[in-house]
């Protein structure tokens, strides 16, 4: 099996194969843990937009303390995350939205190939190795993989079609959002 990881800088990562990716692992250490105030995967509203008001924090671990220099001006963050209690991988699913089946790939539902959580959520203030948080949609005990700021100059796009989810009314996302995958 072969293993990538940040000591293969020099690898050429083009020359995998599809065979070779497919017995490749790639490690991840974590930087921290989020703690939040949800404990139940049912019950854990669905993207941070139907998590106003539901604070948590990022814990960092102090060998990455420095890392956070600067971060303070900014005033949402990008979390990306280890989904450590996602159920196995399924590449159909029924997302929250809607009770049809869709690609996994068309949805942000947790039962992904790589369990790998994406959240942007509002920082409140720094303190020490600890992010202060809003808009958490995130199970406590989540170890964090990476830290990086959203800024509109960069991140923000007008979109013009959002796939199959154009085809939700905002009430009906609104209210399975806030009750969680367990609707």
């Amino acid at each position: 099996m072969k293993e990538i990881n940040s000591k293969d800088k020099n690898q050429d990562s083009g020359s995998l194969t599809k065979s070779g990716m497919e017995e490749a692992v790639i490690l991840y250490r974590p930087i921290g843990v989020i703690h939040s105030e949800h404990t139940v995967p049912e019950k854990t509203p669905i993207q941070p937009v139907y998590a106003r008001g539901c604070k948590g924090e990022a814990e960092i671990y102090p060998e990455f303390e420095q890392g956070l220099s600067d971060l303070d001006g900014f005033s949402h963050l990008y979390l990306i995350y280890h989904l450590h209690r996602a159920e196995s991988a399924q590449l159909m699913v029924k997302p929250f939205l809607q009770d049809v089946m869709r690609g996994i790939f068309s949805t942000r539902a947790p039962r992904r190939p790589n369990p790998i959580g994406l959240s942007i959520v509002e920082l409140i203030q720094r303190k020490g190795n600890v992010l202060h948080l809003d808009g958490v949609d995130i199970l406590d005990g989540t170890p964090l993989l990476d830290i990086k700021p959203y800024t509109a100059k960069f991140d923000f796009f007008q979109t013009t079609s959002n796939g199959w989810q154009d085809e939700v009314d905002e009430e009906t996302a609104r209210q399975r959002g806030k009750r969680g995958y367990g609707r």
